[in-house]
């Protein structure tokens, strides 16, 4: 048995012609779109890049217990399961964000891994262009990233082939060329882009009547939109949309080595994305911020099962979380704990319903519960976003340390179902998030798919919040969740 999941991040569904663009030029995905089965109602759970890998690797919701943060020591891994099981496991990525504090322990979960550098502003080469120490700090969107750092970067990206996304691919393509005839592996593709800063070759750029290189400074500066923005936000949307037909085309690549090697009759892939990105729509830019909306939430996923149907679509409800399970039911390995996520098999085979409700959500905002009928978005309920608590042993965060103030309060407590049963510390925490701010939203997305009138309907919103006090139930959410929430645990 042999499986391939190919991830890119920040890759929006309502950009890809399978979920309805007639603009975007994507021949590759729509290719792939005929030799899999793609799934109409795909959900993140954990928001935003790590967090979502977390739920990828462990089958378990992150959010309401832990912010962005590395693989814990009490962690499930699937991927060390496999491991275990003598499947040989292989990552190749150019997400930078694996060897930052608050990433470091996932990859080295994989037998043998390959990472590229370069991508949104990593602190990889001198910075050479910048006159002074100041200079070189200045931010461009969100904290720790430099405009002179990516500039510096870019100085070793001379031709397509140089471009991080395009050497994560090829040696990608490189071990499917060497392993194809082997058989009991697992290979993991993934690619930052089409994830700011919005950077490709010129022939994707042209397609778009973007003539000129890319400046920097349009990177989506996360927020609200503000007045006069027209016009960028258009270049912005191209510049996506340039990217995502690089992705496409490198996409092109992979299929045809399983192609040349027909791999289409033995080999599990999937391939997918962590979350969606706003760009203009409901004047908002970027994510992480703003309720999780369509455009973050709902996201891109097909799947070729050499024994299932092709070309068809499936709308069973599944999530990141069913990664891991369906992974290991793949390869024959059952489950060595009870997980969130389920095998999607029974949906692969005839859309067999395998979730009543799904959650999802980011860590100290707003908690989401879809049951198929409604989405309800809770948010805090009071202004300051008590109690907001960490779960954790790495007291990291995305680009460093906790805050040793912080760390100070922290108190150990006894192993719960998140930590398997392990000691961790509870750490009272902050966030940039501000959910109490935009209140609870409720919507039918049978009558309003694009959430476009919130519903206020007390009794729905009585019922739906019941279902999500269940949903905490089974994961064993923290006491300090349910009083965040405003919620009472029968």
């Amino acid at each position: 048995m042999r499986a391939v999941v190919v991830l890119f991040d920040s890759l929006s569904r309502r950009y890809l012609p399978s979920y309805g663009n007639s603009h975007v030029i994507a021949p590759n995905f729509e290719r792939l779109e005929k030799m899999s089965q793609t799934f109409e109602r795909y959900y993140t759970g954990s928001m935003p890049c790590m967090p979502a890998r977390r739920d990828f690797q462990t089958g378990r919701y992150n959010f309401m217990h832990r912010c962005w943060g590395p693989m814990e020591p009490f962690d499930f891994s699937f991927i060390e399961e496999l491991n275990h099981h003598e499947i040989y496991t292989h990552l190749v990525t150019d997400h930078s964000h694996y060897i930052q504090d608050g990433g470091a322990t996932y990859h080295n979960r994989y037998r043998t891994f390959e990472i590229f550098r370069g991508q949104e502003g990593d602190r990889w080469m001198p910075q050479g262009l910048a006159d002074n120490y100041e200079e070189s700090q200045r931010l461009i969107n969100k904290r720790g990233l430099s405009v002179i750092q990516q500039m510096a970067n870019r100085t070793k990206i001379r031709e397509e082939t140089d471009f991080p996304t395009v050497r994560t691919i090829n040696a990608g393509i490189e071990f499917l060329k060497n392993y194809a005839d082997k058989d009991e592996w697992f290979l993991q593709i993934e690619c930052l882009d089409p994830h700011e800063p919005f950077y490709s070759p010129e022939k994707y750029r042209r397609l778009y009547g973007l003539e000129e290189d890319g400046d920097p400074a349009e990177w989506p500066a996360y927020g609200k939109m503000q007045g006069g923005q027209k016009e960028d936000i258009e270049s912005m949307r191209r510049e996506y949309e340039a990217l995502i037909t690089m992705c496409d085309f490198h996409l092109g690549k992979i299929m045809d080595v399983m192609d040349e090697h027909d791999m289409w009759k033995d080999t599990l892939l999937i391939v997918t994305t962590d979350h969606g990105l706003m760009l203009g729509e409901r004047g908002y830019l970027g994510k992480n911020f703003q309720p999780p909306y369509e455009e973050l939430s709902h996201i891109p996923l097909y799947i070729h099962d050499p024994r299932g149907a092709m070309g068809v679509r499936r709308t069973a409800l599944v999530q990141m979380i069913d990664m891991a399970p369906t992974l290991l039911a793949w390869f024959g390995i059952p489950l060595p704990l009870d997980l969130d996520g389920r095998d999607l098999f029974p949906v692969i085979r005839d859309d067999t319903s395998v979730h009543e409700t799904i959650l999802f959500g980011i860590n100290g905002g707003h908690a989401c519960i879809y049951d198929g009928e409604y989405i309800y978005m809770r948010a805090a309920v009071e202004e300051d976003n008590k109690s907001l608590i960490n779960y954790t042993l790495m007291p990291t965060m995305m680009r460093g340390f906790v805050d040793k103030e912080l760390l100070k309060r922290a108190e150990l407590i006894k192993g719960n179902r998140f930590t398997n049963g392990i000691p961790c510390l509870k750490i009272a925490m902050k966030t940039y998030v501000d959910s109490f701010g935009f209140g609870s939203l409720l919507f039918d997305m049978k009558c309003d798919m694009n959430q476009i009138n919130p519903l206020h309907d007390s009794e729905t919103e009585k019922k739906m919040a019941d279902k999500l006090i269940q949903a905490m139930k089974r994961i064993e959410a923290p006491q300090e969740e349910y009083v965040r929430l405003g919620l009472k645990q029968d």
